[in-house]
């Protein structure tokens, strides 16, 4: 945390994510549904919870004040939060609520919920912390933490952010900013008597939502966030709409968690609420096209530090990776090829790579892949031995092997901040430039060093004489 960051208490209904992520490339034969293979499964945070990691993450000081269980789901979701955010429970009834998704790439083919446990009751520990805030983030999702703490909440001193949901209960009168979705901001407005119609995803209708909400909830100011359109700030008068910096495609999941919990940090620090949701809309604009909540997500199963990944599907190992350095502030690269004999110019190659950031992650053609692309004699090397010589070099900190002709299904996993390829493609639009510029990375062309080449290796062993007597190996 520096000087100038205030500590953040987050206050609302945690939650315990989990995301199925494989590949749909069919539909099932006895139905029209697609078959989801080569799953990994992984856990994170989720609700208030993720809110309050993404708080931590920004290097701030940061306590949940949540609602859990003597449940199997609170207990995993106590280990995920340990040594990211202090913790103060208050007692939960019933089991943790919990959300399996089934994705393909990024796009989510069904959700599961199970658990509906509520908050039961305050506790003082609770309500002492809140008094003792320096900066709230209410994060209700309806599942009453923030119903039992509510008197805390409305006698705080400390600046209030309060992301509503419909299944819970208006803000407290006071709030510096509430920030429900446009989807949320109509189901409110729907609730006054002086509710006007109109549709969620129109400027208009949000701009009057947030109007009537402001004098409603008697809130300092309403942002009612529109996606990849940004947000409409209100203080009950004319509105101001803050654009989203550029087009970020990607999982929006826990995107509004993001932006609430930008915006309060910055309020807690004295920021202008202009400036706070500004900066808000930036953060979760990056956060989308960075992967969204992978960067918080926990692999149910690790890799052991003595497997090394072989051929076949092994992104799972680089996905932790990048997202671990991207939750750092970090830059992420990758860089990608067959690597059959490593020589000089890979390696130069790789390095140079490496220092355009801070971590670098080798995406590797499996035997299959480098066959189709090189013919029947190749690979010389087989995806295993390659793996581990390049996972043996110090500039690379990750490998992943990919089946495909081309990286892009992996580069998606990856969401690189720069995609690094040899000066020989100069002249040449990859294939993979427009993926990696839609979440807003960069194509970066590096020095490749003449006259070196797996093929020339190659003939040149094949013509060179095999010694005569001795070891020939």
């Amino acid at each position: 945390m520096t000087a100038s960051q205030t500590p953040l208490v987050v206050v609302g209904d945690a939650l315990l994510d989990h995301d199925l992520c494989g590949r749909a490339e069919r539909l099932a034969p006895d139905a029209p549904v697609p078959v989801v293979h080569g799953t990994r499964r992984s856990s994170r945070p989720g609700g208030a919870a993720l809110a309050a990691c993404l708080a931590a993450a920004d290097g701030r000081s940061v306590t949940l004040v949540t609602a859990l269980g003597a449940d199997a789901a609170s207990d995993t979701l106590r280990e995920l939060l340990s040594g990211r955010v202090g913790l103060v429970e208050v007692p939960l009834e019933g089991t943790l609520s919990s959300k399996t998704r089934v994705l393909a790439g990024d796009r989510p083919l069904l959700r599961l919920d199970d658990g509906e446990g509520r908050a039961r009751e305050a506790t003082q520990e609770a309500v002492s912390t809140i008094a003792a805030a320096g900066g709230v983030l209410v994060a209700d999702y309806g599942r009453g933490t923030a119903d039992v703490l509510r008197d805390a909440l409305a006698h705080t001193a400390a600046p209030v952010a309060w992301d509503p949901h419909v299944r819970g209960r208006p803000p407290v009168p006071g709030v510096r900013l509430a920030t429900p979705s446009a989807q949320e901001a109509r189901a409110f407005a729907r609730q006054l008597d002086d509710a006007e119609p109109g549709d969620a995803a129109g400027l208009r209708t949000a701009a009057r939502d947030a109007r009537a909400l402001v004098r409603a909830w008697r809130a300092r100011a309403v942002a009612v966030t529109l996606g990849e359109r940004g947000a409409l700030l209100s203080h009950g008068e004319t509105p101001l709409l803050v654009p989203t910096p550029a087009a970020a495609t990607g999982d929006p999941c826990g995107a509004g968690d993001r932006f609430a919990a930008a915006a309060a940090g910055l309020l807690a620090d004295g920021a202008l609420t202009e400036a706070a949701v500004q900066a808000a809309v930036h953060a979760a604009t990056r956060y989308v096209a960075e992967g969204g909540a992978r960067a918080v997500a926990v692999p149910d199963q690790p890799e052991t530090a003595e497997e090394a990944p072989g051929d076949g599907d092994t992104t799972a190992d680089a996905v932790r990776t990048a997202a671990r350095v991207r939750a750092a502030g970090g830059t992420v690269v990758a860089a990608g090829g067959c690597f059959d004999l490593l020589h000089a110019g890979h390696v130069a190659l790789l390095q140079a790579a490496r220092r355009a950031g801070d971590c670098l992650v080798v995406c590797v053609n499996s035997d299959d892949s480098v066959r189709r692309r090189k013919g029947d004699g190749r690979p010389l090397v087989p995806a295993v031995d390659r793996v581990r010589v390049l996972r043996a070099l110090e500039c690379v900190d990750a490998v992943a092997v990919f089946d495909e002709d081309t990286p892009e299904r992996i580069l998606g996993e990856l969401r690189p901040h720069i995609w690094a390829k040899g000066g020989d493609y100069a002249r040449t639009r990859l294939p993979e430039q427009p993926l990696v510029e839609s979440w807003g990375g960069q194509v970066l062309l590096l020095p490749y060093l003449d006259g070196r080449s797996t093929t020339g290796l190659a003939r040149r062993a094949a013509l060179t004489p095999a010694p005569t007597g001795g070891d020939a190996r």
